[in-house]
């Protein structure tokens, strides 16, 4: 019947202020929300305000516990995880289980463990939901997000900066790059974009300034993972001496998209969604 409640969507929250965010979005819908929030990850100040609990990140039996006591039947994987050692892990007998599992998988790049954790889930009974479905006001479109847009020379810096991270994407290195009339400055690894960003100052060379370029790896499992740019991004990329950032169109995530784009604009920077296949064609 329509006047039934719908049951809560399942969180599970690392690090970072989305997970409150996708919690006040899907409140916001008129669906309830419960919150397994992973220890030494998941803020307190971020999950406080809503049903929750805390877990070990490897005590998938509580967590799987958890989610089906209280009727979870989607759930959304949000917030950073670093990975741990097994040593650190101390998986329980579920954990264990799943481990099993996943195989090589938990060893290798971020996009293959990523995976495997959203088809395991599917297999426990849960649909994984990805946090642009919740967010869907905070997904970068395309085209100037801000009051400025790039030139052709920029145009041209994005053209060589998505070649780039695709190439990285393919090996599951990294999300981003910066490049500067032609060169590349900086390639995104483990340290994320924003450490990267701080070691981009003193390698610029004269003349217009670069482009941050994050793109989605080919294959990436965006339900579990998804490029993210927030304000403090932005005013990084201004202090790098960056002339803007480019980020590819529904595969973005800005969840403080006001945010963002006033920033940028308060920097003197564009902020642009792009269509990597339609941006790859144009120096054709």
């Amino acid at each position: 019947m329509s006047g039934e409640p719908r049951p809560p969507l399942g969180i599970l929250a690392g690090g970072g202020p989305f997970p409150g965010q996708v919690a006040a979005a899907s409140r916001a819908a008129g669906r309830p929300v419960f919150i397994v929030g992973f220890e030494d990850f998941a803020d307190p100040a971020v999950i406080g305000a809503y049903p929750h609990a805390y877990v070990r990140l490897g005590a998938a039996g509580r967590t799987l516990a958890l989610l089906r006591e209280h009727q979870c039947h989607e759930i959304v994987l949000v917030g950073p995880v670093k990975r741990p050692s097994l040593l650190d892990l101390r998986p329980d007998f579920e954990g264990t289980r799943i481990l099993a599992r996943i195989g090589r998988a938990a060893w290798s790049g971020d996009d293959g463990l990523l995976a495997a954790i959203v088809r395991v889930l599917a297999e426990e009974g849960f649909s994984v939901l990805g946090a642009h479905e919740i967010l869907t006001a905070s997904v970068a479109q395309q085209g100037a997000l801000g009051a400025r847009a790039p030139d052709p020379q920029a145009l041209a810096d994005i053209e060589r900066g998505i070649a780039v991270v695709r190439a990285l994407g393919a090996l599951d290195v990294g999300q981003g790059c910066v490049v500067q009339q032609g060169f590349v400055l900086a390639v995104e690894a483990a340290e994320g974009t924003d450490r990267m960003l701080a070691r981009v100052a003193p390698l610029a060379v004269p003349g217009p300034g670069g482009v941050l370029v994050k793109l989605t790896k080919p294959g990436q499992e965006r339900r579990a993972d998804m490029p993210t740019i927030g304000p403090r991004t932005v005013t990084a990329a201004a202090e790098a001496g960056l002339r803007g950032i480019a980020c590819e169109a529904g595969g973005t995530l800005l969840p403080d998209r006001a945010a963002c784009i006033a920033e940028a604009d308060r920097l003197g920077l564009f902020l642009y969604g792009i269509d990597p296949d339609l941006a790859a064609g144009q120096g054709d």
